[in-house]
């Protein structure tokens, strides 16, 4: 084992980012939002991260709204994936495409990057990393900061769909009892249906197992694990034997934190159920566990 990540990472570290501040075909994100329980733990209110953005960012970076820019308002589900078509002319409005590079982060524990990384992955455009610890590290590590707002010229984005990427329910439901891994990224009282936010019904899918997004990095600086402990985790939940994995949370954002982690380990068939438990929960055909 060891504690590297093989290459090329999905990752960047804050230091490597500092010290390519300025590069011109660099983009930079902050990606916040923030969700907070409705009164009866059955679903979650979104805001967004904008104020903290104007109050200070990385130098040049710029705030991305996902709930509103690169999400399908007309869906009945929080951040439901754009078409292909759509998502392109999205990505490219904000300046990703052909001839840039991404970096994406935010100031929670890292999901909302690894989020927006994922899309991107998930319609072709591979030059894109998420800032390992984000801006929690950023500032740890007494880097500068800006409050100048920021916007990128227009470019071409051209979407190239990875089939498996994007799962949806039926995918799941079809890998239910099969050799297909399967992995919710809750907070453990969630998966066990025992507390937390329950989107409706509580419980998890069946024959899931539970590495929740949020212990897979450090309290304080919000680093991703050492690669040798990740490693340890999702071998031991049997991930990471060349199986297909599909991971899932609530509305695919803690899931596309832990698809990070697995890509950056080396799996190599990592697919996120983007819907989640804000869809599964709500069809009364679909089972749930409990305990």
């Amino acid at each position: 084992m060891t504690n590297a990540f093989p290459n090329p990472s999905p990752l960047v570290t804050a230091d490597a980012l500092a010290a390519e501040l300025g590069a011109p075909d660099l983009r930079i994100f902050d990606c916040t939002t923030f969700l907070t329980p409705t009164a009866d733990n059955g679903g979650l209110i979104v805001g967004s991260g904008r104020d903290g953005y104007e109050v200070g960012h990385i130098p040049g970076a710029a705030f991305l709204d996902l709930a509103n820019e690169l999400s399908d308002t007309t869906s009945p589900f929080r951040f439901a994936v754009l078409s292909p078509e759509a998502f392109a002319a999205a990505a490219g409005k904000l300046g990703i495409g052909e001839g840039t590079r991404v970096v994406l982060y935010d100031r929670t524990y890292g999901a909302w990057g690894a989020r927006v990384w994922w899309m991107l992955k998930g319609y072709g455009f591979d030059s894109a990393r998420v800032l390992d610890g984000g801006y929690t590290n950023w500032l740890k590590k007494g880097l500068p900061v800006e409050e100048t707002e920021r916007a990128y010229p227009p470019a071409q984005f051209a979407a190239r769909p990875r089939p498996g990427h994007f799962v949806d329910k039926d995918e799941v439901r079809a890998a239910l009892g099969s050799d297909v891994g399967i992995v919710n990224a809750l907070l453990p009282e969630q998966h066990s249906g025992k507390g937390g936010v329950h989107y409706g019904r509580p419980g998890r899918i069946p024959g899931s197992c539970n590495i929740s997004s949020r212990g897979i990095v450090d309290a304080e600086t919000q680093v991703l694990l050492p690669a040798d402990e990740l490693q340890r985790r999702f071998a031991e939940a049997g991930l990471l034997d060349g199986r297909r994995v599909i991971a899932y949370c609530g509305g695919g954002i803690a899931a596309s934190l832990t698809a990070l982690a697995l890509t950056a380990l080396g799996a190599k068939d990592v697919g996120v159920y983007m819907n989640s438990m804000q869809e599964w929960t709500k069809d009364p055909s679909l089972p749930l566990e409990l305990g």
